[in-house]
């Protein structure tokens, strides 16, 4: 079991979210609050361009062998819409691109279907169980105790995940491919067994029989989608590596880029207070742009379903009325930092590695967040 902090300790220094909400939101203009229907135009977009690229590598068999690296930047774009269709489906999921709709599920279902992500599972797991959960014993996104058994999950992640332990080459297999066993451990732990008490995830949920058929029923349409694609270019090994293999890879990568540091640098906590459990990152403005500020993961966490164009002028406030309190760093110091620790909780405020010969402060991150 996880030694904890002493609640009282934690009731006094932690702040839950909704706190931090109820204050800012009279200082938000209300336009932040209304939805912003151009992300899905943006969404339809990148669509297109996946399905450009997958129409121009039709013909890439008639393309001299040393032609084929031409391709290549159009498979850079396509592993960028990927992520680009991530985070769009992630907002609208969230309410903040259109209000409720008919469309809203059929749209998502396309957006994720690139992340093999079932929008049913994605609303249970991340908009109900990680939200009211970040990074606590319940949030099946956190990182693995140490103390939990030694599963193939919590195996594949020692392998896979940035850490002071991981084997480069391990690591560049991780960040294409780790994206697709998360999903595959959630969704064999809802499809199998819909039990809490399965262990090869962090921390297993469930759903309502009802949602548990709709998962099953998306799987087997997404799995329609991505034979049709590999039909499509019929099963060709240059259409194939060029143009779905290493776009996917690529678009996996830069989410999981994403995600490894918006939570697995923090410590755990039993009161979600967003400025401790989450990390916002400083990146180039270029991916702000592309990638609907969710660099802004704190400030998201706060108001979940705020238009993202909003987010810096939440992080501003944040600095205003809790200065120095968030977790705010440099995107290449916060992964340098998840490569010189361990990733395995030994408490909640401390990390430790496979072995549990480790042991370092999870608030490192703090000393860096003002850099």
């Amino acid at each position: 079991m996880l030694i904890s902090l002493d609640q009282t300790v934690e009731r006094e220094t932690l702040t839950h979210q909704s706190v931090y909400a109820k204050k800012l939101r009279p200082l938000l203009p209300s336009d932040a609050f209304e939805p912003d229907p151009s992300k899905l135009g943006i969404l339809l977009i990148n669509l297109g361009i996946l399905l450009l690229g997958w129409g121009i590598a039709d013909n890439l068999d008639r393309w001299p062998v040393y032609l084929l690296w031409l391709y290549l930047p159009l498979a850079a774009i396509m592993g960028n819409s990927i992520i680009v269709l991530l985070f769009s489906s992630h907002d609208l999921m969230h309410g903040s691109v259109q209000k409720k709709s008919r469309l809203t599920y059929p749209i998502a279902f396309l957006g994720l279907s690139m992340l093999l992500m079932p929008p049913t599972q994605w609303k249970s797991l991340h908009n109900l169980v990680h939200h009211n959960n970040t990074n606590s014993l319940a949030d099946p996104d956190r990182n693995y105790l140490y103390q939990q058994p030694d599963t193939w999950g919590k195996w594949i992640q020692n392998l896979f995940v940035p850490s002071v332990e991981v084997n480069p080459l391990w690591l560049i297999v991780g960040m294409a491919g780790s994206w697709t066993v998360h999903n595959f451990r959630n969704l064999s732990s809802v499809l199998l067994f819909n039990d809490k008490s399965v262990d090869y995830v962090p921390a297993a949920f469930t759903v309502s029989p009802k949602d548990r058929w709709k998962i099953a029923l998306e799987c087997l349409g997404i799995l329609g989608i991505h034979l049709s694609i590999l039909f499509y270019l019929e099963f060709n090994p240059i259409k194939v590596a060029l143009a779905y293999i290493l776009p996917i890879a690529i678009g996996h990568a830069g989410a999981m880029f994403y995600i490894y540091t918006n939570h697995m640098g923090c410590r755990m906590t039993s009161i979600n207070d967003p400025l401790i459990n989450s990390a916002s990152l400083r990146v180039p403005k270029i991916f702000d742009l592309l990638h609907f500020n969710f660099s802004h993961h704190t400030e998201h966490h706060i108001f979940p379903s705020i238009n993202s164009n909003y987010y810096p002028m939440v992080q501003e406030l944040l600095q205003i009325h809790y200065p120095d309190q968030m977790n705010l760093i440099d995107a290449g110091q916060a992964w340098r930092l998840l490569m010189e620790t361990p990733r395995h909780y030994q408490d909640q405020v401390t990390f430790t590695d496979s072995s549990g010969t480790m042991a370092v402060n999870c608030s490192i991150v703090e000393e860096f967040k003002n850099g």
